[in-house]
């Protein structure tokens, strides 16, 4: 939903706009651009990343000095504003300094060589979908799909004279999944311009949170091949996305006859999330990801759906000889849409930079943006960085600060859903394995098939058993997941209780299984598998009929068996089974086949 604002003049006051916004202090107001002006901003920026706590963002990081932790940036007291754009541009320029003093460093330390052992810094930048029905600042529709340039509308077009209106909803979005990482929630926080050029972006700038984000700090536990890690956040801030380039001709850039633009996903509602440079090797970082993924997804806030690009990775990649204070020359890489081309792209970009150090060409590490190139295997350079960006940041002027209370905060958390870490301990607790917990936890479809059919009674280890095994094969097979089956919880319920009192079996039950998925037991599993006329045999005469006919027929493989080759025993058995169609009871068509055998 969207709320309704009221422009702010130069002279005039705004009315209550909604529970979430207030007005624009003067002090917000817009400062001309001139070239005169600019040189304070510049300078004022710099400063304001070493003082904020933002300064460490995986985008931003100094390649001189590591990190600070998320707890220490989230627990710094908050600064004046205008304290903070003079810090801002201070460290903007020391930053693009230190970092050529980095690789030149690098390049000519006598300690680079073949004897060094190096490690890895990453950190990732994360832009996920949040899933509103409208854009961040319009009432078009945030969708994925629909023909090209057709959900856009002259506010997300940029047109001279609209003006934006928060979509209150990615408000909510934020919040939760800011609770989710155990991040601060700032009570008050802005929107900003930042100013770039790119055919994708309508407006000639981006409506983004610059030096005040809604969420700062958090940590996410993730087990990383059976060892538990913590990794910091930063930061996650709101903001809208760009829209998308087409290249016609190719399949991408390289051989393209020309560009297209499609305007659909400018203005569709992002949340930034920033981690701290804790992650060491490709296998972290992609386990990272994998877990932010389950945390966002089970809270609703994305769908998640990289395919799509409603989440997107950035990864920033340095090395440095072990245990040094001195990060190395940072580069980002793009263009990986899953987990394992992320964690391929690291490793091979960790490689690369070692092995130019190792061989003292340290110098050709620069800042630079890398594609990964998935066929190929490599990363491969698409622009180089002379320095820190400089985005001209400046308070949004037509959007009012953004006002969180701690009732909305708290009405947030009251709402919020059981987290996938204390899922898989309450697994744990019903003595599932750590495979069968990773494999029922893995999506929230899922484990809520899992409960709802535990919360009707099913015993855990075959409800588990069918969950992941056969009915998963079948989701896969029909390119489906959980939530997209007809079957209810209780249908699954009652043809396991079927299998445990012996009416069907669970050959019976695996033949019946794809039917009862369609939906089709839905109204009594037991009536349907009786109309197909799959009920197990049970009847003593019948099963000592159908075995002795299967006797009869073999009398060679009988007279063998009792003159001591034993092991057709299972000859007899599958013979039993095809003559009743997979219908016996096999329990007791094993008692009576084996007293038969002996000839009792």
């Amino acid at each position: 939903m969207h709320t309704t604002a009221q422009r702010v003049g130069a002279s005039s006051t705004t009315t209550s706009i909604s529970p979430l916004l207030h007005a624009l202090h003067p002090m917000m107001a817009p400062v001309p651009f001139t070239a005169a002006s600019q040189k304070p901003a510049a300078a004022g920026r710099v400063a304001a990343r070493g003082l904020s706590s933002a300064s460490t963002s995986a985008h931003c990081v100094s390649p001189t000095v590591p990190a600070t932790s998320a707890s220490s940036c989230s627990n710094s007291a908050p600064l004046p504003r205008r304290a903070l754009r003079t810090a801002f541009g201070a460290a903007a320029l020391s930053r693009g300094v230190a970092c050529r003093s980095a690789a030149t460093a690098a390049a000519q330390s006598p300690a680079a060589g073949a004897d060094v052992e190096y490690e890895a810094v990453i950190g990732i930048e994360c832009h996920v979908q949040l899933l509103t029905r409208t854009k961040a600042f319009c009432g078009c529709a945030s969708e994925f799909g629909s023909e090209p340039n057709s959900n856009v509308c002259p506010v997300c077009l940029g047109h001279p004279g609209t003006l934006p209106v928060l979509n209150a909803e990615m408000v909510t979005l934020a919040v939760r999944a800011g609770l989710a990482l155990g991040a601060d929630i700032a009570p008050v926080s802005k929107f900003d311009r930042k100013q770039y050029f790119y055919p994708d972006l309508p407006k000639g700038y981006q409506i983004s949170q610059y030096d005040e984000p809604i969420c700062s700090g958090g940590r996410l536990e993730v087990e990383v091949d059976g060892v538990m890690k913590s990794f910091g956040i930063i930061r996650a801030h709101l903001e809208e996305d760009a829209g998308k380039i087409v290249y016609a001709g190719a399949d991408r850039l390289s051989g393209a006859d020309y560009s297209l633009v499609d305007y659909n996903r400018a203005g569709v509602p992002l949340l930034e999330i920033v981690s701290a440079p804790d992650m060491r090797s490709g296998r972290d970082a992609a386990a990272y990801g994998e877990e932010l993924r389950r945390v966002l997804r089970t809270c609703g806030v994305t769908d998640g759906n990289m395919a799509e690009g409603s989440m997107r990775v950035d990864v920033n990649v340095s090395v440095m000889p072990r245990g040094s204070a001195v990060f190395g020359t940072r580069v980002e890489i793009k263009n990986m849409n899953s987990f394992s081309n992320m964690q391929k792209a690291i490793d091979f970009e960790i490689e690369r930079q070692v092995s130019l150090l190792r061989a003292g060409r340290g110098s050709e590490i620069v800042m630079e943006t890398r594609l990964w190139d998935e066929i190929k295997l490599v990363t491969n350079t698409m622009r180089k960085k002379e320095g820190l960006a400089d985005y001209r940041y400046f308070p949004e002027p037509d959007l009012p600060p953004l006002t969180v209370s701690p009732d909305f905060i708290a009405n947030v958390k009251a709402s919020m859903p059981e987290l996938p870490a204390a899922k898989r301990a309450r697994y744990a607790g019903l003595g599932l394995t750590r495979g069968d917990i990773a494999v029922l936890c893995d999506e929230t479809a899922t484990s809520d098939f899992f409960d709802a059919v535990l919360g009707l009674g099913a015993p855990v280890r075959q409800a588990a058993n069918w969950i992941q095994g056969d009915i998963m094969a079948y989701c896969k097979e029909s390119k489906c997941g959980m939530d997209g089956l007809a079957i209810t919880p209780a249908a699954l319920v009652d043809m396991i209780k079927l299998i445990e009192d012996g009416t069907i079996s669970g050959k019976i039950a695996k033949d019946v299984l794809p039917e009862l998925l369609q939906g089709k037991g839905n109204q009594g599993v037991r009536a349907y598998i009786e109309s197909r006329g799959m009920l197990q045999i049970s009847d003593t005469g019948a099963v000592e009929a159908m075995i002795q006919a299967v006797l009869d027929a073999n009398p060679k493989q009988l007279a063998e068996y009792r003159g001591g080759k034993t092991k057709l025993q299972g000859f007899f058995e599958g013979q039993v089974m095809k003559e009743s169609k997979g219908r016996i009871n096999p329990g007791l068509m094993k008692d009576i086949l084996l007293k038969k055998l002996k000839g009792e």
